[in-house]
């Protein structure tokens, strides 16, 4: 998918990412995941690279891209004209506004990387399950519903305060 080298197109290119995904049987989990990974790199690209086909900064387009292969693994790719300085994941302070994306796309995905092409353009990669998150990461849990709550006996546990007091 061309995407305008800019901030217009990344909201563009993650819903038919997350629409083409979905139809393909891929895990909400992982569709977030991917979701957030192409913003990343759409981000970066437009940030640091230079626009495919020479066209000047402003104008022309990067370009997105993922698939799914035969083993359930899901790749993202995004590929610009290339730039003066290579990824590689920074230390923000705290207080920074920026320099976070590469820790978050190493955060999610099992693994990423570069790729040079013809004409100066690099194209940077993640490689991410396409069907279940990662399992280092915490796990929404529900709450027991009002009614199961209503049934606990806090009596014992009332009556070791009175004993403390």
């Amino acid at each position: 998918m061309a995407v305008p080298h800019g901030p217009a197109g990344v909201g563009k290119a993650r819903r038919r990412m997350r629409e083409q995904l979905r139809l393909s049987g891929v895990s909400d989990s992982a569709i977030d995941d991917a979701v957030l990974i192409l913003s990343e790199l759409l981000s970066n690209a437009c940030r640091h690279g230079r626009p495919l086909d020479d066209a000047p900064i402003g104008d022309g387009d990067v370009r997105a891209a993922w698939r799914v292969d035969d083993r359930g693994r899901l790749t993202v790719e995004v590929t610009d004209g290339g730039g003066p300085t290579r990824p590689v994941p920074s230390t923000p302070s705290v207080t920074a506004k920026g320099g976070r994306g590469l820790n978050i796309i190493t955060a999610l995905s099992e693994e990423w990387g570069t790729r040079d092409g013809a004409c100066g353009e690099l194209t940077v990669w993640a490689l991410l399950s396409a069907s279940h998150r990662r399992e280092d990461f915490a796990e929404r849990i529900t709450a027991p519903p009002v009614s199961a709550l209503a049934e606990l006996d806090f009596s014992e546990a009332l009556g070791a305060l009175d004993d403390l007091t």
